[in-house]
């Protein structure tokens, strides 16, 4: 039996991944380290709440004789989902991402060191490269080039990652993906918001004039990517997550408000972020030809699977109090 510590195993992706795993991984055991902050909540897994093999434990990973109690007790392997998350947030109070995104990764990094785990995932994003105009893609080699205070805090951990694994062999893989998308996301992020505005005729912010691009992904595909990372990865490589499904925020919305059926009168352009990149893109060509990923969802499909889920589950999202 391998015993996986997932931190942040209680926001959209980590819960995600973790019923992924019970799921495929039935003799794995799984402990959730997780601070609930407002992007966490324990109800997200209530799938898996008496599965013997989950383990909750309520904790920050900055605390190290928390973490160090937890991953001396016999951890094979740590995934770090943990993360202020949010771009916006960043700009107005990036303290707190760099305490949680750098502060926090060190010290999960120091007890995995300590205590020899077998392999470190860390999970990045591809906001770590920056923008990129109308043509090319991220590779792994690409320069890192962030914008906000969040993306720079997750850059800084990548590299805190990569000098443990060059410096004590730590066994570091780091994932970096697109955006994602599918149930349990907050509805602070783009999909489920004007989802959830347009099904309550609520108007639908878009920034600038809604011509950025972002590649998305489904969180069950992002899941597989890292399944593949922690199992097949190779040390001290980065793996690219991306499903090669590119679309403008304002083709979002307004695919949105056609499968639910509302006018686009709700669209309301309104003043653009700060350092708002205009496009991201990656190339998954490694992952795709070292470790066998393919993306099972398309996105045409998925964004309908999306919106029925948060049509189905209006009491899990009508009081986060995010929007």
């Amino acid at each position: 039996m391998k015993t996986i510590l997932v931190t942040g195993g209680a926001g959209f992706i980590g819960s995600n991944f973790i019923k992924y795993m019970l799921g495929k991984y039935p003799d794995y055991k799984i402990i959730n380290l997780d601070c609930l902050t407002y992007a966490g909540d324990k109800k997200n897994l209530s799938s898996v709440a008496n599965n013997p093999n989950y383990n909750f434990i309520k904790g920050d990973i900055a605390n190290n004789k928390l973490v160090d109690k937890i991953v001396k007790g016999g951890i094979d392997y740590i995934v770090n989902f943990a993360a202020e998350s949010h771009v916006d947030r960043s700009i107005t109070d990036p303290q707190i991402f760099v305490m949680t995104n750098i502060a926090g990764t060190q010290v999960l990094l120091e007890s995995a060191r300590k205590y020899g785990v077998n392999k470190f995932v860390q999970i990045s994003t591809d906001e770590v490269y920056g923008s990129l105009l109308n043509t090319g893609y991220f590779t792994e080699s690409s320069t890192l080039s962030p914008s906000s205070p969040y993306s720079a805090s997750k850059t800084s951990a990548d590299l805190l990652a990569l000098a443990y694994y060059k410096t004590y062999n730590l066994p570091v893989t780091i994932t970096r993906c697109s955006n994602n998308y599918g149930p349990y996301q907050l509805p602070e992020k783009l999909i489920p918001r004007m989802i959830c505005n347009a099904y309550q005729d609520k108007l639908l912010p878009v920034y600038g004039q809604g011509t950025n691009v972002r590649d998305w992904i489904h969180v069950e595909d992002h899941c597989l990517g890292i399944d593949l990372a922690l199992h097949n990865g190779k040390n001290g490589e980065v793996y690219n997550i991306g499903a090669n499904s590119e679309m403008t925020n304002i083709g979002i919305v307004k695919l949105i408000l056609n499968i639910l059926d509302k006018s686009e009168s709700l669209i309301t352009y309104v003043e653009d972020r700060k350092g708002h990149d205009f496009r991201y893109a990656i190339d998954s060509t490694k992952i795709k030809n070292d470790l066998g990923f393919v993306s099972k969802h398309d996105f045409d499909s998925g964004l309908r699977e999306t919106v029925d889920w948060y049509l189905k589950n209006i009491d899990w999202w009508k009081n986060k109090g995010v929007m």
